[in-house]
């Protein structure tokens, strides 16, 4: 079912295609940091009037109608009234349907089901289009406000933070010289699903929109047609459902005793980190790290949440451990002070759910022309070894790289079987990355497509957001280290779009917002090609493709 039936020509009705996207950002953007800044002085009378403010601002709908129904993977599937709106018309009409809505029932969440890594699936609760642009609405105005209040380990699921952020705190609590060598791998069973609705509504006190989201946690969820009520937990699959969980697990560090002086320094014998629902604590003896597993068991217990028995474990760090994709051990070094040296490599888990991923493409794609073979593979190759590469990756990288030019040779010769090693050579194989002294790239000649190599990934340490650092935050200091975080980002794209990047200063010349905010980007040609426009860098931009969609609507 498709948003139809509107007279588009009504001077009232929101023209898409005209939006000037640089000024929502603008506003919303300005509000978040009003909100972050009266939380940070305690301002709670202006507080809850911004929230409001922000609820009901047309720029908030207008960017959260985008998130919803063009930027989120989601937007091709609907809830349970089968609603989806997926050209500008029906975003227009979505839009001018939120300005003007009266108080909102939500309706049940759709059971789906995605495969896990190990085989299993995990249920997802996906709400109807109304209910996921209200949610993204809300959200804007919930999240600057637990931004101020958020403990700086908390790294899952929040703006500006990444998986690399936790990765990297834990490798400065975990340095050889040390005292902390016993880690708490802990895994909250069922977090998402057992989150108590009581204990959540009182964390959110009387923010303006409070009963709009116990409604979301008591809509329940339809599943093979069936009904079933919800009495706890916030469903994985809405938009808000992550910062809802982060503000139930808010105050772990409080519960296990960890203090910070004036200079943000840690007092105490314990770390913890966070990234959602999965968190390690890093403690000196085996006897301390018992009792924060208890401490811990009477924290989530008011939260309706618990341990898992056979997942949570206590772990020396010789021993090793794996966290978010990567293996984090101290390894013996003869070289050093302390007698070790810590290492954090990709997981074997992780090694094996690229080769299994990539193997699959490679049988499904055997077929397929070279030029459409690489075009799956590259994306998976690019993500995975920019992911890893942040870690001790360089011989798996290499390794990796034997592994796909045995999978190469092998589709040559199964798309040529009669022809000898040295035809198939000169077919599927040459110099094609000019920058790189090597012969043996596998790519199609005619077009210059190739393949990535992952050992092409230059390994390289992540810098650390500092402390409970926001871009929510309008410290100028702060935002100038976000302005820095752009640059490196930048770095995870192909070299080219790295100098249109950095010519642009790497903000998206038509919404002015920063390039790297995970939206699809295209190249644009200032001068078309039709028009005798080059290929040159003066005569291109880096774009967001919504972005590149408006150019040529005509309203740049």
């Amino acid at each position: 079912m498709t948003l139809t039936g509107v007279n588009v020509t009504d001077k009232n009705y929101t023209h898409w295609q005209s939006i000037d996207w640089q000024k929502a950002n603008r506003v919303v953007k300005n509000l978040r940091r009003r909100i972050f800044k009266a939380t940070r002085e305690k301002r709670w009378k202006t507080l809850r009037n911004l929230q409001r403010l922000l609820m009901k601002s047309y720029s908030n709908i207008l960017l959260a109608v985008r998130r919803c129904t063009q930027l989120n993977q989601g937007k091709r599937t609907p809830g349970v009234d089968g609603l989806v709106v997926l050209n500008p018309t029906g975003r227009g009409i979505l839009v001018d349907s939120l300005t003007k809505f009266i108080p909102w029932k939500p309706l049940p969440a759709k059971r789906v089901y995605i495969p896990k890594s190990n085989g299993k699936k995990r249920p997802l609760g996906i709400p109807t289009l109304i209910d996921r642009c209200l949610q993204a609405i809300v959200k804007n105005a919930l999240e600057p406000c637990w931004e101020a209040q958020f403990e700086g380990i908390s790294y899952g699921f929040r703006p500006g933070r990444s998986a690399h952020d936790a990765l990297e705190k834990i490798f400065c609590g975990l340095r050889p010289n040390g005292r902390k060598k016993w880690v708490v791998d802990a895994d909250i069973q069922g977090c998402f699903d057992n989150i108590s609705h009581e204990f959540l509504m009182d964390k959110i006190g009387n923010f303006p929109a409070r009963k709009l989201i116990q409604k979301w946690l008591k809509a329940g969820y339809v599943e093979k047609g069936a009904f079933h009520t919800t009495e706890a937990g916030t469903p994985q699959g809405g938009i808000v459902s992550p910062l809802l969980a982060n503000i139930a697990l808010h105050g772990m560090e409080d519960a296990l005793g960890i203090k910070y002086d004036k200079r943000g320094q840690i007092i105490g014998n314990r770390i913890v980190v966070r990234y959602a629902d999965d968190f390690v604590c890093l403690c000196e003896t085996f006897e301390d790290a018992q009792l924060a597993i208890e401490q811990l068991k009477l924290w989530l217990g008011q939260r309706g949440l618990k341990l898992s028995e056979s997942k949570t474990r206590i772990v020396h760090i010789t021993e090793g451990f794996d966290f978010l994709g990567f293996n984090i051990r101290h390894y013996r070094d003869s070289n050093s002070k302390s007698g070790y040296k810590l290492l954090t490599k990709p997981s074997k888990k992780a090694i094996k759910e690229i080769r299994d991923k990539l193997r699959h493409l490679w049988l499904k794609y055997k077929s397929n022309s070279v030029k459409e073979l690489i075009s799956v593979l590259n994306p998976i190759i690019r993500g995975w070894a920019n992911y890893h590469r942040k870690g001790v990756a360089r011989k798996i990288f290499e390794s990796l790289d034997q592994w796909m030019h045995k999978r190469a040779r092998r589709y040559a010769k199964r798309k040529h079987p009669n022809k000898n090693d040295t035809w198939r050579k000169q077919k599927y194989f040459g110099r094609f990355n000019l920058s790189r002294k090597d012969n043996w790239v596998f790519g199609d000649h005619s077009s210059g497509i190739h393949l990535l190599k992952f050992s092409w990934f230059n390994i390289e340490r992540h810098v650390l957001i500092p402390g409970k650092s926001s871009p929510d935050d309008p410290n100028p200091e702060i935002q100038k280290w976000f302005i820095s975080k752009r640059k490196r980002d930048s770095r995870n794209q192909k070299k080219s779009w790295q100098k249109i990047a950095k010519n642009q200063q790497f903000v998206c010349p038509v919404c002015k917002e920063s390039l790297f905010n995970t939206e699809e980007l295209h190249v644009h040609h200032v001068i078309p090609k039709s028009k005798g426009g080059k290929d040159s860098y003066q005569n291109l931009q880096l774009v967001h493709l919504m972005c590149h969609q408006r150019i040529h609507y005509g309203k740049p």
